[in-house]
């Protein structure tokens, strides 16, 4: 190996990857950050409606008391978690676009 780092790579260029590659880092970290912050909704049968921290938790769940029916729990149960799953779904497609947009596609398993 020559002199200073790889052959062909001048020490200037090897700097300015690594330069390159902490950006890059801090980047993703920030990106990471705002996304596990925000916000992802999504609704069910027009009755319930799921909100998510891009972090996949549960903000909060509303419910339209016209669909309480004490007879029918488990259509309920049912609107409730296909909102749930539908916001995390959003969530995790919005981070996972928006990570590969920063990264460039490298596939670094965010």
């Amino acid at each position: 190996m020559a002199k200073g780092g790889f052959p062909g790579m001048g020490g200037a260029n090897m700097q300015q990857m690594i330069k390159q590659a902490q950006k890059m880092q801090q980047d993703v970290a920030r990106l990471q950050e705002e996304l596990n912050e925000r916000e992802f909704s999504a609704q069910a049968g027009g009755v319930v409606k799921a909100t998510v921290y891009g972090r996949k938790e549960i903000k909060s769940i509303e419910i339209d008391p016209s669909c309480v029916d004490p007879n029918d729990v488990e259509m309920l149960e049912d609107l409730i978690k296909a909102a749930v799953n539908e916001a995390l779904r959003s969530a995790e497609e919005t981070i996972s676009t928006e990570m590969g947009r920063l990264t460039g596609g490298m596939g670094l398993g965010f």
